[in-house]
C-alpha cells in the first residue's frame, strides 16, 4: 500500500494550522513528524487517519480517496486499515487485557471470526500472556501502553500511526514501548508514522519530517 498526502491544509476558523502538506510513503516505511507544540503534528494525524477532514488538498491510499466514501465505509476503512496509538493508552477500565485488544474488532464481526486467536497471539508478542485477564487498573504505564500497542494492531492495519506513545513514560518504559513498536512494525511490515517529541526516538525511523508553523520540510 502506498499513502500519499497532496497539499493537505488544515484551518479552524481564520486559523491555518496546515499549509500544502506533501508527502508519500509505502508500506514497510516508517516516518516520523517532529517540531515544536502547536505546529499540527496531531492535526497531520488525524488527517491522515481520517478523523478530521482536511480543509484542501487530498488523502490518498493507493489512488483512493476514503474522504469520499459514504459514512459506513469510511468507518469500515478506518477500523480495519488504521490503527492508533496515542499517548494515553484509553483503555476501558472495567475490560480485561484480552477485552480492549479485541474492541476494534467488535464492530465489523462478519470479517473476525479468528479474532480471539488473533489478539491472543499479540497479547503473547508484547508479552503480557500472563496479564490476559488482568484489568487496566493491575498493569504498569509501560504494560498498559503495551496493550494500547496490540489493540492497534489486532485488524491487520496498513497504517498505524502514533501520536507520542512514549511521551508519558519514564525512559526505560519508553525505550522498551519504542522497542516494542518498531518490532512489530517490522513483523507486520506496516506504515508507521509518529508524531514525537523524542530525538532518541525520532531517530530510529526512516524518514523524518519536520512541521513548523503549518509547513513541512523532509530532513
Amino acid at each position: 500500500m502506498t499513502l500519499r498526502a497532496e497539499r493537505i491544509s488544515k484551518r479552524f476558523g481564520d486559523v491555518s494550522v496546515l499549509r500544502d502538506v506533501s508527502f508519500e510513503v509505502s508500506r514497510g516505511q516508517s516516518v516520523a513528524v517532529v517540531g515544536p507544540s502547536g505546529s499540527g503534528k496531531s492535526t497531520l494525524l488525524h488527517v491522515i487517519g481520517t478523523l478530521d477532514m482536511p480543509s484542501s488538498g487530498r488523502v490518498a491510499f493507493d489512488g483512493r480517496d476514503p474522504y469520499a466514501l459514504p459514512g459506513k465505509e469510511l468507518a469500515r476503512f478506518r477500523n480495519q486499515g488504521i490503527g492508533f496509538v496515542f499517548q494515553d493508552h484509553h483503555l476501558l477500565p472495567q475490560f480485561s487485557v484480552l477485552e480492549n485488544v479485541l474492541l476494534p474488532t467488535l464492530a465489523f464481526r462478519d470479517e473476525k471470526r479468528d479474532a480471539a486467536a488473533r489478539a491472543q497471539d499479540l497479547i503473547e508478542r508484547v508479552s503480557l500472556g500472563h496479564r490476559t485477564d488482568h484489568r487496566p487498573a493491575a498493569l504498569s504505564g509501560g504494560e498498559r501502553q503495551r496493550v494500547a500497542v496490540a489493540r492497534a494492531l489486532v485488524n491487520k492495519p496498513a497504517l498505524l500511526l502514533c501520536d507520542e506513545p512514549t511521551g508519558s513514560l519514564d525512559r526505560a518504559r519508553a525505550d522498551e514501548v519504542c522497542d516494542l513498536l518498531f518490532e512489530l512494525h517490522a513483523q507486520e511490515e506496516t506504515i508507521l508514522i509518529g508524531v514525537t517529541h523524542s530525538q532518541e526516538m525520532a531517530a530510529r525511523f526512516d524518514r523524518r519530517m519536520s512541521l513548523r508553523e503549518g509547513t513541512c520540510v523532509e530532513a
